[in-house]
Parts: C-alpha cells; sequence; structure tokens
C-alpha cells in the first residue's frame, strides 16, 4: 500500500496481519543560536534549522484515531511541535507489542532525529499532510 495520508497509515496499520504499535516522535524545528542571516532568512521561510524532538508516544493500531485527534490530545501536553515521525513495530502471536517495548525504539527515533537520520520514517506536519523532508 503506497500511503500518502494519515488515513493510509491507520489502514495499513490495521491491515497488517500481525497487530501493530505505531510509534510518534514530535519534533519541533528551532535555529541555532549562532545562526547567521542566511540561516535565519532561510528559517524564516520554513527552510534549514534542526529538529528537535520534544516528546513520544506509542498506540496501539486500534487505538488509533484521527489525525485531528491526535494534534488535540498532543495539547494537552503543553509542548510545541511541527513536525510527527510515524513507523511502527510489529507484533506476534495476535498480540500487539506491549508498549514497554516500545521505549527502546522511540529513544532509537529521537537519537535518529538528532542526527538527522529520518528518511525511513513518515513526517507529517501538523496541518496533517504528508511532508518530504531533505536529508
Amino acid at each position: 500500500m503506497n500511503i500518502t495520508s494519515y488515513d493510509d497509515l491507520i489502514q495499513a496499520a490495521r491491515a497488517q496481519p500481525q497487530p501493530q504499535r505505531v510509534l510518534f516522535a514530535f519534533a519541533k524545528a528551532e535555529l541555532p543560536d549562532d545562526a547567521g542571516a542566511d540561516q535565519r532568512a532561510g528559517f524564516a521561510e520554513q527552510r534549514g534549522g534542526a529538529l528537535a524532538p520534544v516528546m513520544c508516544v506509542d498506540k496501539t493500531a486500534a487505538e488509533l484515531g484521527s489525525f485531528a485527534e491526535l494534534v488535540a490530545e498532543s495539547k494537552h501536553t503543553g509542548k510545541e511541535w511541527d513536525i510527527v515521525f510515524v513507523t511502527t513495530m510489529s507484533g506476534r502471536n495476535g498480540e500487539p507489542p506491549a508498549s514497554t517495548e516500545a521505549e527502546a525504539p522511540l529513544n532509537m527515533m529521537v537519537t535518529y532525529i538528532h542526527t538527522g537520520q529520518i528518511g525511513q520514517f513518515l513526517a507529517f506536519g501538523r496541518d496533517g499532510e504528508l511532508k518530504q523532508l531533505a536529508q
């Protein structure tokens, strides 16, 4: 299945032969304090900068709601974000992975985001649109 939207992601996760746990890492675009004028201008045009993870969450495919619900839920944290990175974990023997099993993969996602290794994740903006980010 070609995933072009958040709804496609939900459908794909629910259609897998083994139950899925969906991992979300929310990140905020930031500009380094020592950024030059060109960097600041690019950042103002939503080009450049760095992505800083601000929070993570995991959900079973059955727990997934609409993107609007995900955004609303994130507002309760008080943390601002610009992009949410998404990946999945496959279950075993008809059971989804436990939430405790998601801790290490979520930590790896954070590390990958810090180092710019984001190509293996889907990325959605706050508007729910699938984003293609340059690495």
